[in-house]
């Protein structure tokens, strides 16, 4: 049983589906951006003949640029602007007005929102400043302008921006002094300002670009949008950006990691070196700074942040002529040492590693080098090479295993010749496979002629080579970012344990009057979550304590059991390898007299766990932008000292948590070091996994500390935790929400089919990809042809980068729900089918798809997925939705017409649409 939908990873997206007389089925427009970059009618209002006025200069950039649509001037002081007839209101003008430029004065523009969205205006830029930026009044401005737009589905640009020009088009609706060069470079900015700027260089530099955009103060339409749109544009090939707020955060990260996959993002973002605000409370808010948490939330979507213009712009560039590298090493050519040795300093300085030439490659050189070449990298091959010399050798390093990417760098000597040894490098890169080539071709003017035929061959060229090596760093670890998005993660989640249902601890302390958890209560939290902790008892006396330590087994620990103290080591609190009952009690005495009374509840009694191994920290703050953000580390009491920690965002999987604990110094220890056996890195992912599940699934936790997590190769143990609540008169509705959505669990049900087979009925997970490789192999192709209107070989249905897309869903954008079984011969658990429900980019609508395996089709599998998705879809506050169907798929059309779709039938395609 199989329905069709147009998913773009099976066959190409219909971005723009007007009224089809094929099919005899009204489509609407699934990009709700595109009056803005392809208006038919475009009204300037405030349009002026001033000299120097924004409305003057609007109106003319618009009438002088061809972008085929129609302009009208509105103003009612004037009959007409620049020769047009201009129109005392917008409801005036004869003919339904797509995109309206607005250049007024703030306090008019509530008015003429309102007068736009009863006349059906469909996108509106707002140039005006005066809004949030001057204060309170301007935000109450806003405020109106929102509510306005609202009432006529009018979409926003702005306030306080340039406009937007697109040069594939040739529309501009900016009051920039010149038009931008046509290219496929999407840009987005904040700072119109710096718009005008990049216009000016970009001309200089011969940068074209798709779509140039001041975004301003993103009332409405924000970073997200616009990356949905640009990666829906088939003319943008990498998108960059100049952002100095974030804004909706989760709209940005899930666009971005979306687009990242087939087009690179490069962020330029101001700020870096204001002072983060800190929760001097906790160990991991001292640790944690609003930038830094930006750079992991920028790795987590595999978006590039850069440091200037020039690398925001080389880097579109770079990334769009050549590969990426698959590592961080390095092999480096040169005719003179001087230059390799700066490239290379500037190369480990960057994080990145020489590439170590492999023996066969050495054997290679030394045939057509003279004796004296470096024989390592960086490879010198002499300061009289020849344009042949450098062809052979480039050739040959790219030939070694061991290396991710090639730099030849070229000094002008007396006997060389820049342009000769360009054509050689020309006609040797196109043999050169998967690996990134630059080039470093020093000497200004006379290498220019070379430097211009290698551009021309795609090649990105240097004037020094530290810089060179510096963009190569970039380019690897962008790369690095994009692999967590492809790789396929083990479960680390405890399927036994329902999360979100086995733990009202913290609630309860937190409905108590309580913001903190005492470390008993913390520890019990812990072990909820499968995160192993010492066994800790409650002593309230000096005789108890001794009675436990002496069930226990000495050597005993003994803490301050407490509800207020947030630091027991601060004050005393903590008292480690005490050997008899005599030691108990003299510890005890000095934690209670170190105290008010008020302060002290006790003592917790715990044995004395042998500390061979690292100590780790293991946190979570919240983020003002980003909700809380995860920390990892070194550990110990001198955890701000070291400074050492790596941020993440939850949830995480597991080779999320690898990419946090391969951020960090120690993981190096970690691996084994001086003999030391490694430590079980993959029960700490796992352990990593489980904390994030936690934090996820508990909204009322502000602040949680392990520190410290002991691991050695024999143990893994939480020796202390700290967790603070928030205030129970916060409403934890109005914090910032989890910047990824968690899984959402509240989707699993049990079911059972018509012949009796008992399933579970759950969202689909990045860890189900080897699941859905066995599910597909299931399918027969009449099945396959009816889900996907025409066939796909199953080598390509079960490739990972399909897969992993189809897995790794941002449950924001998608809802894909999997039948899962345990197969009866085997025991092992398979999926028996799937279904999905894909949000259109902008619109409150969605597609759906379902297709069940063959051999459990008839059992009512496809009529109940598709209630799930139904009832799925009305909770997530969608309007409606749909699905395209084959004549032939007589059983599908019979179920959505059982579960209360409308069919509109055709030729060769049925509309089944439902309206939630």
């Amino acid at each position: 049983m199989t329905v069709t939908h147009s998913n773009p990873l099976d066959s190409a997206a219909k971005l723009s589906i007007q009224a089809d007389p094929a099919h005899n089925i009204l489509r609407y427009d699934r990009q709700p951006l595109t009056p803005f970059f392809a208006p038919k009618t475009v009204a300037v209002i405030g349009a002026t003949e001033k000299p120097g006025s924004v409305g003057r200069t609007v109106l003319w950039n618009l009438i002088g640029s061809p972008f085929g649509g129609t302009v009208f001037p509105v103003n009612p002081k004037w009959h007409q602007v620049l020769g047009i007839k201009s129109y005392p209101a917008i409801a005036e003008i004869p003919e339904p007005v797509e995109l309206a430029v607005i250049a007024v004065p703030a306090q008019s523009v509530p008015g003429v929102i309102r007068e736009c969205a009863l006349a059906g205006v469909k996108a509106a830029i707002i140039l005006s400043a005066g809004f949030k930026e001057i204060g309170a009044s301007g935000i109450q401005l806003e405020a109106e302008v929102l509510a306005a737009a609202r009432q006529g589905n009018l979409r926003i640009i702005g306030p306080n921006c340039l406009g937007l020009m697109c040069p594939t088009s040739g529309l501009n609706a900016t009051f920039a002094g010149r038009m931008a060069r046509r290219g496929h470079v999407g840009f987005i900015s904040q700072s119109g300002a710096l718009c005008t700027s990049i216009l000016d260089w970009s001309d200089r530099e011969n940068v074209g670009f798709s779509a140039f955009i001041s975004i301003g103060s993103m009332l409405d339409v924000n970073w997200g949008h616009l990356i949905d749109y640009l990666g829906d544009d088939p003319e943008t090939h990498s998108i960059v950006i100049y952002m100095e707020s974030i804004g909706d955060a989760r709209s940005f990260l899930s666009a971005a990691r979306e687009v990242a996959l087939s087009k690179p993002i490069i962020v330029l973002k101001a700020g870096r070196t204001k002072a983060a605000a800190q929760a001097a409370a906790s160990h991991t808010g001292a640790l944690t700074g609003s930038d830094d948490v930006l750079d992991a939330a920028f790795r987590r979507c595999g978006v590039l942040r850069v440091d200037n213009i020039n690398d925001l712009f080389n880097m579109a560039e770079i990334l769009a002529k050549q590969p990426r590298p698959q590592g961080k090493r390095l092999t480096i050519l040169t005719n003179a040492g001087g230059p390799g040795v700066l490239a290379t300093d500037a190369l480990i300085r960057g994080g990145g590693e020489l590439a170590p030439l492999a023996a066969e490659t050495i054997t290679a050189l030394d045939q057509i080098l003279p004796p004296h070449w470096s024989h390592q990298n960086p490879i010198d091959i002499l300061g009289d090479a020849t344009p042949e010399r450098y062809a052979q050798s480039l050739a040959i390093a790219a030939q070694d295993p061991n290396s991710d990417g090639l730099l030849v760098i070229l000094t002008p000597q007396s006997m060389t010749d820049p342009t000769q040894t360009a054509e050689q490098l020309e006609a040797i890169a196109a043999q050169i496979p998967g690996k990134p080539l630059l080039a470093c071709w020093m000497g200004g003017q006379d290498v220019a002629p070379g430097e211009l035929l290698l551009n021309q061959a795609g090649i990105f060229t240097f004037p020094y080579p530290d810089t060179a090596t510096q963009v190569f760093n970039w380019m690897w670890r962008y790369h690095y970012s994009l692999q967590a998005l492809y790789e396929t993660p083990v479960l680390a989640v405890n399927e036994k344990c329902s999360f979100d249902q086995a733990c009202q601890l913290p609630q309860t302390v937190r409905n108590a009057g309580r913001t903190l958890l005492s470390e008993f209560e913390s520890k019990q939290l812990l072990a909820v979550y499968d995160i192993p902790t010492v066994p800790t008892r409650i002593a309230a006396s000096q005789d108890e304590a001794i009675e436990i330590a002496e069930q226990l087994g000495y050597p005993i620990v003994l803490k301050l059991h407490s509800y207020t103290i947030t630091h027991k080591t601060d004050v005393g609190g903590v008292k480690l390898n005490l050997a008899n009952a005599e030691a108990v009690g003299i510890a005890y005495q000095q934690i209670q007299s170190g105290v008010a009374a008020a302060d002290f509840l006790g003592v917790t009694v715990q044995p004395m766990v042998s500390l061979e191994g690292y100590e780790l920290i293991l946190g979570s703050s919240p983020d003002p932008q980003f909700g809380s953000v995860l920390l990892f580390g070194t550990g110990g009491q001198l955890v701000e000292i070291f400074q050492d920690r790596s941020l993440g965002l939850p949830p995480l999987n597991t080779t999320l948590a690898r990419r946090m604990m391969e951020q960090t110094r120690i993981y190096e220890a970690l691996k084994g070091v001086r003999g030391r056996h490694s430590v079980d890195l993959v029960a700490l992912e796992q352990l990593l996994v489980r904390f994030s599940q936690l934090i996820a699934n508990h909204p009322e936790i502000k602040e949680l500390d392990i520190n410290p997590l002991l691991v050695s190769e024999q143990q893994m143990i939480a020796l202390d935790a700290r967790v603070v609540l928030y205030e129970a008169s916060v409403d934890l509705a109005l914090l910032p929400k989890p910047a990824i959505r968690p899984y959402p669990s509240q989707y699993i049900a049990p079911w059972q089919t018509s012949q009796g087979l008992s399933v579970t009925i759950r969202p689909i997970r990045p860890e189900d990809e080897p699941l859905m490789v066995q599910f597909h192999q299931t399918l027969s192709e009449e099945s396959v042809y009816f889900r996907y209107c025409h066939m796909i070989k199953l080598q390509t249905r079960v490739a990972h980068d399909r897969l992993t897309r189809i897995c790794f869903v941002d449950y924001d954008r998608e809802m894909a729900l999997v039948v899962e079984a345990l197969d009866p011969e085997t025991g092992e658990k398979q999926v028996l089918g799937v279904g999905r429900l894909s949000k259109f980019h902008g619109r409150n609508e969605a597609e759906l798809g379902i297709l069940v395996s063959d051999r459990y089709q008839l059992q009512g599998m496809g009529t109940e997925l598709l209630r799930r998705l139904v009832q799925v879809g009305k909770a997530e506050g969608l309007e409606r939705i749909t699905a395209d169907i084959l004549p032939d798929n007589t059983i599908m059309q019979r179920v959505c017409t059982k579960v209360g779709f409308q069919l509109q039938r055709s030729a060769d395609l049925i509309r089944a649409e439902m309206v939630c």
